[in-house]
C-alpha cells in the first residue's frame, strides 16, 4: 500500500507522515527531501521557490517510484505538496487499488483562530530557514485552493476545522 499526503504548507504532512511511522511502522519519504536533494546537487536548476517547475520535475520520479512500491508489494508514506491533484490519470486500476490519497486542508476560520500556533509548530518536524513565506493570506489561499482542487478532481481530504489532534484522526485512513 502507498499512502499520498498531501497538502498546503504548515498543514503538518510530515508530523502526520511521521506519526502513521511511529503508529504502524511504514516507512516515509519526504518530497521536500527530495527536491532538496536535486537543487543542491546541482541536477536541477530550480530553487524550492519555484513550485509549479519542481512539481513537473518530481511528479515522473514519484510516480515511478510508486509503481515500484507497489510491483514489489511494499509499503511507503510519500508526503509533501508537490503531489499533481490530477495524480490518479497516470495509475492503472489495479495500482490504483494499492494508492490511498489525503490531503490535509486548513478551514479559513481554523488558520484565523490558530495562525500564530501554526507558526510557532512550523519547525516541529523540520528545520525552515525561512519561513516568512508563511503568512495569513497565503496560507488562506493555498488552503482554499487545494479544497477547491481536491473536490474537483474527486481526492480525498481531511478538514483541519475545529481541533486540529481530532480532526487529524490516523485510523480513519486505514
Amino acid at each position: 500500500m502507498v499512502l499520498l499526503i498531501a497538502g498546503a504548507s504548515h498543514t503538518g504532512k510530515t508530523m502526520f507522515a511521521q506519526k502513521l511511522l511511529e503508529k504502524y511502522h511504514i516507512p516515509y519519504v519526504s518530497i521536500d527531501h527530495l527536491k532538496m536533494g536535486l537543487i543542491r546537487s546541482g541536477e536541477i536548476p530550480l530553487t524550492p521557490e519555484n513550485d509549479s517547475e519542481l512539481c513537473l520535475a518530481l511528479w515522473p520520479i514519484l510516480r515511478e517510484m510508486i509503481k515500484t512500491v507497489i510491483e514489489n508489494r511494499q509499503n511507503l508514506i510519500i508526503e509533501g505538496g508537490y503531489i499533481p491533484f490530477d495524480w490518479k490519470k497516470d495509475f492503472d486500476a489495479h495500482d490504483l487499488s494499492a494508492i490511498q490519497y489525503v490531503c490535509l486542508v486548513m478551514s479559513s476560520s481554523y488558520i484565523k483562530r490558530n495562525f500564530s500556533d501554526i507558526k510557532k509548530y512550523a519547525c516541529v518536524i523540520e528545520n525552515r530557514k525561512d519561513d516568512s513565506a508563511c503568512t495569513l493570506p497565503a496560507l488562506l489561499e493555498e488552503n482554499l485552493e487545494n479544497l477547491r482542487l481536491c473536490q474537483k478532481y474527486g481526492n480525498r481530504y481531511i478538514l483541519i476545522d475545529q481541533d486540529y489532534q481530532s480532526d487529524l484522526t490516523f485510523d480513519a485512513l486505514f
